[in-house]
């Protein structure tokens, strides 16, 4: 069964350029993680879900930014890419800002320590942040880049 995600990549002009709004996945995994462990918002599509409603819930769920007030002509489609593993990514980029409380909606529960038999429960981002298109590349996810390359050629390399 293809596994498919939708997400979105908010993005705001600053000083330093243009800054992308990323997060960080909670859960004693990424503890101290930092490069290459970030991730735009975003999540599996449901069953008979449309792709770009799917972006919008998982962008309420992970960070609590509610965009449904939103036209889909304000976004701007990064198109896809399948990765390794076979799972479809889908993102679009909307310009806007947003330094509001990281309110997450999803959790995750899990076995922890593995095999312990112990459950425990965490949000599924445990922190938020804008970075300059260079930071970024650092931070996110390798099979991610290409949306911020995407962005950037959108935007005219502003």
């Amino acid at each position: 069964m293809l596994r498919v995600s939708a997400g979105i990549l908010l993005w705001r002009r600053s000083e330093k350029g243009i800054k992308v709004f990323l997060v960080h996945p909670g859960g004693p995994f990424w503890v101290g993680k930092d490069e290459k462990a970030w991730d735009i918002p975003k999540g599996e599509v449901e069953e008979g879900e449309d792709l770009w409603n799917a972006a919008v819930r998982e962008m309420r769920e992970e960070t609590g930014i509610d965009l449904s007030e939103k036209r889909k002509e304000e976004f701007v489609s990064l198109g896809n890419i399948k990765r390794k593993d076979g799972k479809e990514i889908h993102i679009w980029a909307l310009e806007g800002d947003w330094s509001g409380l990281l309110i997450c909606k999803s959790w995750v529960e899990m076995e922890w320590p593995s095999k312990s038999g112990k459950k425990i429960r965490f949000p599924e981002v445990d922190k938020r942040g804008f970075f300059t298109i260079q930071e970024a590349r650092k931070k996110v996810y390798p099979s991610l880049t290409v949306f911020l390359e995407r962005l950037e050629e959108q935007l005219g390399g502003r």
